[in-house]
């Protein structure tokens, strides 16, 4: 009689190649690489859809070109220093944020966008109790 056990006879009589997935779920592995979003290996559907989304960005680029072009590397340089310190400005969480002074550096503060009449609604600030929003976000 065989002294092994029972497991290791099965184990021994049933391939191990049989058991690999095969087929479309071969390379992915859902329990280290998550449920795969189709979304992301999507082109965008309309060919102005990445130049819109990237605009801001663009438009920056181009205005410090202008400015080195015009006035030399200091200005530039000032005015991304000023930039990122006026996006690093935090004010208290349950007081509503304009972000006043990145538009008037920019030159928007005159200007009426689709941001400012129909923000997202996920983006949207509203007013809390001062304290528990404080408490949530210390954890």
């Amino acid at each position: 009689m065989n002294t092994r056990g029972l497991g290791s006879q099965v184990k021994d009589s049933i391939p191990v190649t049989e058991l690999s997935a095969s087929g479309p779920f071969e390379n992915h592995d859902l329990l280290r690489k998550g449920f795969s979003c189709v979304k992301n290996e999507l082109l965008p559907s309309h060919p102005l859809e990445l130049s819109e989304k990237n605009f801001q960005l663009n438009q920056d680029k181009m205005n410090f070109s202008m400015l080195r072009n015009i006035q030399g590397l200091f200005a530039p340089l000032k005015l991304q220093m000023e930039f990122k310190a006026v996006q690093q400005v935090q004010c208290l969480l349950f007081l509503p944020r304009s972000n006043l002074s990145l538009d008037i550096l920019r030159g928007s503060d005159e200007t009426t966008e689709f941001e400012d009449i129909l923000n997202d609604p996920s983006k949207s600030e509203q007013m809390g109790e001062p304290h528990l929003l404080v408490e949530h976000k210390l954890g």
